[in-house]
């Protein structure tokens, strides 16, 4: 949001806090709005990326069977894994409580994974049958697809941890635009009624009115999802600083103790059923394998979520000794990543369903308009400016100086 005062430019003059608010709001509008309308353009499919998925999957369909026919064991897709890719390393097993699909996902080895997380890969099985339906290879092989593609822009403009600091400082900007423009916002709608629209006045002064009525009208979604962004770019330091503060002290006791070899791993589907029974009122989701960059290196980590809409989007990890199947521990998570977690869903509005996406779609869109009106505004008043320079300068003859 850029707004610029044209009927009245005397009373920001006249007010040192307003100019201040004024200067904040050019300035971080300019330096924000390109990288945002990047932001933008790239979130509009990540929105609906579940249903784009579904479109472009390319995967068999699901065996139909009757209801209530259990999943098959975990044991048994992580043997056929194994099976197609000796020698690899199983970083997740991950259990779709939507769909019936468990995915194993891989890597060449856990040092691979650990050096870059694109050597990822995984395989879909049907929960039923334990057919293979898809595999996908390591983060760009073939090339991205079109929604990697638009995830990583997003995200981090394929510059890892870099562009994602770089990128949360562009939507921090985009906040304090926000703000500022709130707090200039009222002055300039002194004389107008909310809404108006000068139609019958020059160009530049109806895309000023309309991009500051869409600003207002977007306000809160525009400082939701610019929040939520802010939080989100954080989420590699944060869980790093998890790691190295509550997981570190966690494991301290089991320092020096020898990890445990594949060989020596207990049942993946028993610690799965052993943290089911264990938290009833929980939906089990994935099993993390020791060694894992997101585990440890002596447990499985079996990550649990809420049964309601709100509790599904927080996730809790619970310990199992990798080596004798007994359950260990809950961990607690802190606050920061519960907020990172309620932002997720909050950024790209997947809540609510298809109705709250085709709103988060909607804004989106007014979003752009705000963004390329506003750059249109400050092109034509920079234009106009340097017009009036240029006509105020006095002519002279060639001869004047003699």
């Amino acid at each position: 949001m850029s707004v610029q005062p044209d009927f009245d430019q005397r009373v920001y003059e006249r007010k040192p806090a307003l100019r201040r608010w004024l200067f904040v709001h050019k300035w971080s509008s300019l330096i924000c709005t390109l990288f945002l309308l990047l932001i933008c353009l790239t979130g509009l499919p990540l929105v609906l990326r579940e249903e784009l998925n579904d479109l472009l999957d390319g995967g068999l369909p699901y065996a139909k069977v009757a209801e209530g026919t259990p999943n098959i064991s975990l044991d048994r897709v992580v043997d056929a894994s194994r099976k197609m890719y000796p020698g690899e390393a199983i970083i997740t097993v991950f259990v779709d409580d939507d769909e019936p699909k468990i995915m194993v996902f891989m890597a060449s080895s856990l040092e691979a994974f650990k050096a870059d997380r694109r050597s990822l890969f995984s395989i879909s099985f049907d929960a039923h049958t334990g057919d293979v339906l898809k595999q996908t290879k390591p983060f760009g092989a073939d090339g991205l697809t079109f929604l990697q593609m638009m995830l990583t822009l997003h995200r981090d403009l394929f510059m890892g941890l870099p562009g994602e600091l770089f990128l949360g400082a562009m939507a921090l900007l985009f906040v304090a635009a926000i703000v500022s423009g709130i707090a200039i916002y009222g002055p300039f709608m002194r004389r107008l009624d909310f809404g108006t629209v000068r139609a019958g006045r020059s160009r530049r002064l109806k895309w000023l009115d309309l991009h500051n009525l869409l600003g207002v009208v977007t306000l809160g979604w525009a400082l939701v999802v610019g929040t939520t962004g802010v939080i989100n770019e954080l989420s590699t330091p944060l869980f790093a600083l998890w790691q190295q503060t509550d997981v570190r002290a966690m494991l301290a006791p089991l320092q020096g103790k020898p990890v445990p070899q594949t060989s020596e791993l207990s049942s993946p589907q028993a610690a799965y059923d052993t943290v089911k029974a264990a938290f009833p009122d929980m939906v089990t989701s994935s099993v993390v394998y020791p060694g894992s960059p997101f585990g440890s290196p002596f447990h499985y980590v079996v990550w649990t979520k809420g049964k309601e809409p709100l509790t599904s989007r927080l996730f809790s990890p619970v310990l199992v000794d990798a080596r004798s199947g007994a359950l260990v521990s809950a961990v607690t998570m802190p606050w920061y990543l519960r907020a990172l977690e309620l932002s997720r869903p909050l950024h790209f509005g997947d809540y609510g369903g298809m109705p709250l996406k085709i709103i988060w779609v909607l804004l989106d869109l007014v979003t752009i308009v705000v963004l390329c009106s506003g750059l249109y505004l400050w092109f034509v008043r920079a234009w106009s400016t340097k017009t009036r320079s240029a006509t105020a300068m006095p002519l002279t003859s060639p001869g004047a100086a003699e």
